[in-house]
């Protein structure tokens, strides 16, 4: 299954998973998005992050993102994506 059609149905956020796992790392907002960026560097030699409106309408509103988006949060924070998504419902 290639990237593109993984992206084109929007994956809806676990925002308080995400929250609690930057917390538990004892990182701010800015941390993560600076470990975001090192991960996408050290994956794809080039670095690139999310904007940090984003990340904070992930947190407090679970707005959907794409599966690519999801991937980038979970690789800087080190984790499987799917500990990111949220329980259907």
């Amino acid at each position: 299954m290639s990237g593109e059609y993984e992206d084109r149905r929007p994956i809806h956020p676990d925002g308080l998973a995400i929250r609690r796992l930057r917390r538990d790392r004892g990182w701010s907002r800015r941390d993560l998005l600076e470990a975001i960026a090192e991960a996408t560097l050290r994956e794809t030699g080039v670095r690139g992050t999310i904007s940090a409106n984003l990340l904070e309408g992930i947190e407090e509103g679970n707005e959907p993102i794409p599966y690519s988006t999801l991937c980038r949060i979970a690789s800087g924070l080190e984790c499987e994506p799917v500990e990111l998504v949220a329980e259907p419902g």
